[in-house]
């Protein structure tokens, strides 16, 4: 077997391993917010920390709840609490593990520093409705 072959099988084996998410991620930035909302697509907010424990919990709690079908129109947008500063102050956000659900330009909820997998699910449940 060649090395390009094994390399192949080897990718192929990863990508089925890995799990299947219905929901579309992607670093935030202010044209792909805003084209989302004009097309009142389900958005969730994260404003994440890499450091940051309670953020981990929530991102688990997300990759989890978007396997279902039901987020295949979801788009989650990550915001670096680090690096992206006066963004998720704009929103009105005051610390990391801040998560904002919208449906298209309305904003239908928000949790803060909170870890329970029924919140978390419920406000990511109100923005596919």
């Amino acid at each position: 077997m060649t090395l390009r072959l094994t390399a192949a099988i080897f990718t192929a084996a990863i990508l089925a391993a890995a799990p299947a998410h219905a929901a579309e991620f992607r670093d935030f930035d202010q044209a792909g917010f805003a084209a989302a909302q004009a097309e009142g697509r389900p958005i969730l907010l994260d404003v994440h920390a890499w450091w940051c424990p309670v953020c981990a919990s929530q991102n688990h709690t997300i990759k989890q709840t978007v396997m279902s079908p039901s987020y295949d129109k979801l788009i989650v947008f990550r915001i670096n609490y680090d690096k992206q500063k006066p963004v998720w102050q704009s929103f009105g956000v005051r610390k990391q593990a801040t998560l904002i659900a919208f449906r298209g330009r309305r904003e239908v909820g928000r949790l803060a520093y909170m870890t329970n997998k029924d919140a978390i699910t419920a406000l990511m449940a109100s923005a596919v409705r």
